[in-house]
Formats: structure tokens, C-alpha cells, sequence
């Protein structure tokens, strides 16, 4: 473990920028592969780069992108799975430029979010690859905005240019790229992620993962994505061993690609959001995968939504046959605004997990539970912090540090997290520049050790939850939360009784959220409907079915359910749930409804009448300003 530290902060002391550390990869290891992409998901491997290859490439584009624009201009980043996107990241390194990744557009897909990026970012180029720019190259002359920017193919860009290239002005504060957030909780914004976050961030993955130069990847995680990206794309590079990578779609058309990849490349390391655990637990026959064998596969991390015990004790069973070890799980909790990974346990220890009261949960309240009754749930740890990481436990309106027992607003603050949003300087101030509000200890004699207690600044991370000992235990989003008659609910909790509640319904598809009725906060929930059922659905059985598990499980009446097609609740780019979206969807009625049912529909057609009214006169008043 010694020499795995050293290692790792050899690594982390030696470079100051990845300009710095892909090149002498490719100067130490030339030949060595680096990346590889399965085409479909499938096992034999056509495309790779190895070290040499990708910094040739790199170079090439940094060189296209020099004569165009100047050093900290940004280039939006719009690729398809591949490993063309992991070129043009490292070209516009390479060229001092600052990397927007967004994803393409689906076909009739509103363009709204990637307008809003570019808008923000102000970006002037944009790089894709030739089969991608022929498909949108049409909606491009609909839109003013995007049809503004200088267009490059990348894939079409000679290598022999990589000869002409300068190395630009960069070091560890420079500003490498823009994270823009999912968006799960409101419009995305643009981290500042410098080459120093992210060879900090990629520090701490390496030593926690228990990462080696033998180690092996496989990765189907989106690159535009932050955990796709620094964990997937990254961190590989960091430690110098391969990685395999495989399009999400193909992933989510048939989940079992990524066991056999994982199979077939012996990877030893893997992951996903919960819920890519439990689709493979739902999609798996045995007699078709009697060659299967995870025993390869030391670190299955597991983040980006809520990590469910029942998930993993599943999974486990499910797959232990094939070799998978349930100490391989390693829960984890980080965001785009902390580069990534914020909190982490220790490869070699299986998850902990911890079993608190519930209804003392609902009052921000942590008590560990003697018993297995009804009121127990079991909450699954995602480590402690690594390295100069800070977590604090904050009380979101005294701004006071929580006493031991209590949930609060969870703040971190050390060298992974951001410079802020761009071009958003009160949000910013807000969110990353949070101090905490010191209440003297009566019982510290000793005036120089009280005066050495950390204040800020901190980043408030707008979720909620506990320190156990070293261990954070993440609960819920502090937006999200629903109280009603003074209690408080988490959502997640919410919807994983729905799901459960009758097979009609798509696991990780649904939404619960408050909505104000005549002066009182009432529960509405917005859940998929599988598309097996959809022809054959007995609506009336299966809201009766929501109800009473919500009654029974929380001792709440639901206000309205909303069923709506498969594939049609809104999600982030990363898979999570916009609630805040299907709450206005609901409140506006454009969700795209099998049935809607409501315990008292009068009302609700009034909310609907009263607020286009409002949204009506805010339009007049706007369109009447004068400026």
C-alpha cells in the first residue's frame, strides 16, 4: 500500500498539467495502448490509441486550433461515443483552448440545453467528427447561435500539422475546461476545472481505488460526462493502464455487454450509477452467460444517485457465482463542482452500511436503530474524505456546524473543488465561497487550538446528510425535499415505494415532489410506465396499488399520480431525475400522459387556469419593459 502512495504522489508531484503528463506517457510508453473502443459493445477491439498516437492527434488539432482562435477561448465539444471526443479534449489542451464537452442532439430533440451552453460559454469553435456534422449540419442553419461558430471535423484533420505545434502558456491554475452541470436541480451551469483539480482529483481516485500500472479499465459511462470523463477517460492516463470503453447506448440496449466486457478484458476496475447494478440483476438469464467471470474485478464503484443496500446485496448474489466479491463495492459520493470524487471508503473493506430510525430521519435526526421492525432503513456509506478534503455536516439556515446525530447541508472544502461557475459571479460567491458562522466552544482552553478550526471557504454542496464516525452517509438534496404537515420526506425514498408497488412501473423512472393545493403542501407523483404494459394497463389497479404502498410505508395520501410513456420522464444527461421539471410539467400539464389521476381534479384544473394566467401577465409585463 506504501509503494502504491508513493507511487500515486510521485505521479501527482511530477506533473504540473496532463498537457505535462500525457506527454511523457507518450515519451515512456510510446506503444503502449492506451484507449480502446468496442464498437456495439462488442469484445474484439477495432479501434485504440495508443500514448504516441493520441498525442501526435492532439497536437494536430491543438495546431488547427491555435491558427483560429486565442489562448482561453472556449470550444464546445459535440461527439458521439468514441475515441475522436478523447482526441479533441487532449487537442484543446494541447492548444490553450478550453474544453466545452456537451452531447449531440438527438434527432428531434429540442437544442435548448446545448443553446444554453454556448450562450454561456460564448463559445467560437466547435468540434465534432464529419458523420456527425453532416447530421445536424441542417438544423445548424435553423439556429443563429450555433450556425455562428466555426465548425471543425476533427477526424479530418492531417496528423503531419502535430509538427508546427507550440506549447502554450499553461500551468496548474489554468483553466482546462467546463463542466457544465446536469442540470438535475435547475438551468446547467459551467464548472471552472483547472489542470490543477484535476490532476489533485485524479490523486485521490488512484489512491483510493488502489490503482496500479497492471490495473485494467472497461468504462461505458458517457465522456461528457464528469464521472465518464475524469474517471473513465482521466484517470486510466493518471495511472498509466488501459482502458476499454463502450457507448452508453449500447450498455442501456443490453446491460450484459458490460459483465462480458468486464469479463473478457479482465478489468479490475468498473462502475456505474445504482441503477446500471440493478438493470443487470433485472436483465440477466444464467443460461446465457454460463462463461461469465467477474472474479477479475476489484473496484465496482457505485455513485452519482442514491446507493441502495438492497442494490448491491443483490447484485452480489446475483453475480457471486461468477467470481464477483462483494467487497469489491466501493460507494462513493462527488459532484462536477468538486472536479469529481469527494468521499471514498477502502478498496480492500466491503460497504458499510448503517440501520437508523426512520421516522427520526424525517426530523433531520440520525438514530441508530436496535431492531429490524418496519421503521429501519439501512443506509449505505460512501467513505470518508481523501487527502486535504474537508466534509462539514452544516445546519443550512444558522450556517453553524451539526452536532453529532443531526442531518444537515453537506460542505466540502480542499484543492479537488472548482473555481466556481463562469460568468456567474453572485451563484459562485453563493456556492463555492461558504463560511461557517464559529460558535465558540466554552469547554477549549486553549485559545490557539480554537483559533485553528476551519472556516471556510467551503463549498456548499446542496445535499444533505450525516457524519458516522469518519463515514458520510448522503440522504437526500436539500431542494428536493418534501415536507408536508412538518415532516420531512425524501424523495428517493418516495419513489423506490412506488417503483416497488406494481411491475406496470419502470424502476428509476419515476418522480416524487410537493405541489401547493389551496394553501397546503400535497404529494404528487410522476412514474413511467413499462412499455409491455402499456397496451394492457389497468390504470385504476395500479394507482390503487401507488397509494396504498405510500400509505402504508409513510402514512401519506397521494394528491395526484401521474403515469406517462416509457422514455418520457425528464432526466439529466447523466440519468438522474429532474424533479423540478416534472413538477412544472405537471403543474402545466406537458407531460406526455398515459393517465393522469387526481384525488380532487377541480383543483388542480384551477391551479393550471390560475397559472397560465400569471404566466400570461409575466410575458405582457416582459414584453412591455423598457429598457
Amino acid at each position: 500500500m506504501n509503494n502504491d502512495l508513493s507511487y500515486s504522489s510521485e505521479i501527482y508531484c511530477s506533473n504540473s498539467t496532463l498537457v505535462d503528463l500525457l506527454h511523457v506517457r507518450a515519451q515512456n510508453q510510446p506503444n503502449r495502448i492506451a484507449y480502446t473502443f468496442l464498437d456495439y459493445g462488442e469484445l474484439e477491439p477495432n479501434k485504440h490509441f495508443t500514448y504516441h498516437q493520441l498525442e501526435v492527434h492532439a497536437r494536430a488539432i491543438a495546431v488547427c486550433l491555435q491558427s483560429l482562435v486565442e489562448s482561453g477561448e472556449r470550444a464546445l465539444l459535440l461527439y458521439p461515443p468514441g475515441l475522436e471526443f478523447i482526441a479533441a479534449f487532449f487537442g484543446c489542451l494541447y492548444g490553450g483552448v478550453v474544453a466545452t464537452p456537451a452531447y449531440p442532439p438527438r434527432r428531434n430533440q429540442k437544442m435548448s440545453r446545448l443553446e444554453s451552453i454556448v450562450a454561456s460559454s460564448q463559445a467560437k469553435v466547435a468540434l465534432t467528427t464529419t458523420s456527425e456534422l453532416g447530421k445536424i449540419k441542417e438544423r445548424l442553419s435553423e439556429n443563429s447561435q450555433l450556425s455562428k461558430l466555426h465548425w471543425i471535423a476533427t477526424d479530418s484533420i492531417d496528423n503531419e500539422f502535430a509538427q508546427k505545434w507550440q506549447r502554450p502558456q499553461v500551468n496548474s491554475d489554468t483553466l482546462a475546461f467546463l463542466q457544465y452541470t446536469s442540470g438535475s436541480t435547475g438551468i446547467p451551469k459551467g464548472v471552472m476545472v483547472s489542470h490543477g483539480n484535476l490532476l489533485h482529483n485524479s490523486n485521490i481516485i488512484h489512491q483510493s481505488f488502489g490503482h496500479k500500472p497492471t490495473s485494467q479499465g472497461v468504462i461505458w459511462l458517457p465522456m461528457y460526462h464528469d464521472m465518464g470523463l475524469i474517471g473513465g477517460v482521466l484517470q486510466p492516463l493518471y495511472g498509466g493502464f488501459p482502458v476499454a470503453l463502450m457507448s452508453p447506448v449500447d450498455f442501456l440496449q443490453k446491460p450484459m455487454r458490460w459483465l462480458e466486457a468486464i469479463s473478457c478484458h479482465k478489468a479490475t476496475t468498473s462502475g456505474g450509477p445504482n441503477f446500471a447494478y440493478d438493470l443487470c440483476v433485472r436483465k440477466f438469464k444464467p443460461e446465457q452467460f454460463s462463461n461469465l467471470d467477474l472474479s477479475s474485478w476489484e473496484v465496482a464503484f457505485t455513485g452519482a444517485e442514491p446507493v441502495r443496500a438492497q442494490t448491491l446485496e443483490n447484485f452480489a448474489a446475483t453475480f457471486a457465482p461468477y467470481g464477483f466479491r462483494e467487497e469489491a463495492f466501493f460507494p462513493c459520493y462527488g459532484m462536477a463542482e468538486t472536479t469529481l470524487m469527494v468521499s471514498g471508503g477502502l478498496k480492500s473493506d466491503p460497504p458499510t452500511t448503517l440501520e437508523v430510525e426512520a421516522t427520526a430521519l424525517e426530523q433531520n435526526r440520525v438514530v441508530v436503530a436496535n431492531d429490524k421492525s418496519e421503521n429501519v432503513r439501512t443506509l449505505v456509506s460512501c467513505g470518508g474524505s481523501w487527502s486535504d478534503q474537508k466534509i462539514a455536516i452544516v445546519d443550512p439556515e444558522s450556517l453553524t456546524e451539526c452536532k453529532t446525530g443531526q442531518i444537515g447541508e453537506i460542505w466540502v472544502c480542499g484543492s479537488s473543488v472548482a473555481g466556481g461557475y463562469w460568468d456567474l459571479s453572485e451563484q459562485t460567491e453563493e456556492t463555492f465561497h461558504a463560511y461557517l458562522r464559529h460558535v465558540k466552544n466554552e469547554d477549549t482552553k486553549n485559545e490557539e487550538q480554537e483559533s485553528q478550526v476551519t472556516l471556510g471557504p467551503f463549498l456548499r454542496t446542496g445535499d444533505l446528510g450525516f457524519l458516522h464516525g469518519d463515514e458520510l452517509f448522503v440522504t437526500g438534496r436539500l431542494k428536493d425535499m418534501i415536507i408536508i404537515r412538518g415532516q420531512n420526506y425524501y424523495p428517493n425514498d418516495i419513489e423506490l415505494t412506488v417503483e416497488k408497488s406494481h411491475p406496470a412501473l419502470r424502476p428509476n423512472c419515476g418522480a416524487a415532489f410537493a405541489v401547493e393545493m389551496k394553501g397546503k403542501e400535497q404529494l404528487a407523483i410522476v412514474q413511467e410506465v413499462e412499455r409491455s404494459y402499456l397496451r394492457k394497463l389497468d390504470v385504476n389497479e395500479v394507482v390503487t396499488s401507488i397509494r396504498r404502498a405510500v400509505a402504508a410505508e409513510y402514512g401519506l395520501q397521494i394528491y395526484a399520480a401521474v403515469l406517462v410513456k416509457t422514455g418520457s420522464i425528464p432526466k439529466t444527461s447523466s440519468g438522474k431525475i429532474q424533479r423540478y421539471a416534472c413538477r412544472a410539467g405537471f403543474l402545466n400539464g406537458s407531460l406526455n400522459v398515459v393517465k393522469d389521476w387526481s384525488e380532487n381534479p377541480q383543483d388542480k384544473a384551477e391551479f393550471r387556469n390560475l397559472q397560465a394566467e400569471v404566466d400570461n401577465m409575466l410575458q405582457e409585463l416582459s414584453s412591455n419593459r423598457k429598457i
